[in-house]
């Protein structure tokens, strides 16, 4: 009988960053939810119920052979493309910081787009898998993809949600290059992508002040800059060990909701370089043992779905800590598993549990 073994590091890793960020959210969100809900355990608790919940989800999952997920792309692409449609209808769909992309289920939200992202590269691998020998033909092997690709990103701006969107194509891009495309075809996609964000620029010029402040925060430093001024605040007296664990000063009411976009602002003013280091190691372990699964992989669609899921958690969290560190203009994402917020938390651990069965049926 085989002998079916799930992969310890990687489960090891994913569980040591869940349980690190429930006890980062508490330090950053404890003033804040105390001020608010009069409960400085508020946002913790929650986050601890999605955790539990996650873990159930990812267990069960890992035992849900991959190849069901291939059965099943089309159905889900469909059911994901829905829901990104409906959650557009107002009385359906509820606003949350400007953007129409949650689904309002009492005090919980749920966002759609984070199951498109899975959605699509459940979907984008088994076409990949399909399409192996029309890859070499824009026509016949990429145009078709990516129509379905501009259609969830079409729908996911109109929210409008430009982080996920970025998130959502450029993890395809990165799955086409993998299958083999050519390489002309990244050069014009380069060219198109430059052209598509200038018109996103035009359309909503509050992206061109995002951009500006990037470039000098200083120039609207109690508006379009303050995040990113309040952010390294957080981060550059931080030091090589921190402040310590629960003395942050840019959680009382400086740094906006710090236990979700920015909460890796408050672990390295908290926990210092040494912290810092930690965190972005473990996501490094992470990427590693992804990587390792998808090259041991015995067929293509495994193959494409592990290293679809990797790279997808590991391009949102390098996107994250670019903003927090002032890199990058503000985008919006969440840091996969230490932030606050449900719909990304389970996702995120759904993926997970998709990877540790390709790694149990490939062991």
């Amino acid at each position: 009988m085989k002998n079916i073994k799930t992969d310890k590091v990687l489960l090891i890793t994913v569980l040591s960053l869940i349980i690190f960020g429930i006890i980062m959210i508490y330090s950053a969100s404890s003033i804040w939810a105390n001020y608010k809900f009069n409960d400085s355990f508020h946002f913790v608790k929650q986050q601890s119920l999605f955790a539990i919940i996650g873990l159930i989800i990812m267990l069960i999952v890992s035992k849900i052979d991959y190849k069901f997920y291939y059965k099943k792309a089309n159905l889900i692409l469909v059911l994901c493309i829905t829901l990104l449609i409906l959650v557009l209808i107002p009385g359906i769909g509820s606003v949350r910081n400007g953007s129409r992309s949650w689904f309002g289920i009492g005090s919980f939200g749920v966002q759609p787009s984070e199951a498109a992202k899975l959605g699509l590269i459940i979907f984008t691998s088994k076409y990949l898998n399909n399409s192996n020998k029309f890859l070499k033909s824009y026509k016949k092997g990429v145009f078709p993809i990516l129509i379905v690709v501009i259609i969830l990103f079409g729908l996911i701006m109109l929210q409008p949600d430009m982080g996920t969107g970025v998130i959502l194509f450029i993890s395809i891009i990165a799955l086409l290059f993998i299958a083999g495309v050519n390489m002309k075809f990244f050069f014009i996609m380069g060219i198109i992508g430059i052209i598509g964000v200038i018109g996103l620029v035009i359309i909503a010029p509050y992206r061109m002040d995002r951009i500006t402040s990037f470039i000098n925060p200083w120039k609207d430093p109690l508006g379009t800059g303050f995040q990113i001024i309040q952010s390294l605040y957080a981060i550059g007296p931080g030091g090589l060990l921190g402040r310590g664990y629960g003395n942050s000063i840019q959680k009382h009411f400086y740094l906006p909701e710090p236990q979700t976009d920015f909460i890796f602002s408050i672990i390295t003013e908290e926990f210092g370089i040494v912290g810092a280091f930690i965190v972005i190691g473990l996501f490094i372990l992470l990427l590693y043992r992804g990587i390792k699964i998808s090259l041991n992989a015995k067929d293509n669609f495994s193959k494409y779905l592990s290293f679809g899921i990797t790279f997808q958690i590991i391009f949102q969290a390098v996107l994250n800590l670019m903003v927090v560190s002032g890199m990058i203009p503000v985008t919006g994402v969440t840091l996969p598993f230490l932030s606050y917020g449900g719909s990304s938390l389970l996702i995120s651990m759904a993926s997970i549990g998709i990877i540790l069965n390709i790694s149990k049926n490939n062991s």
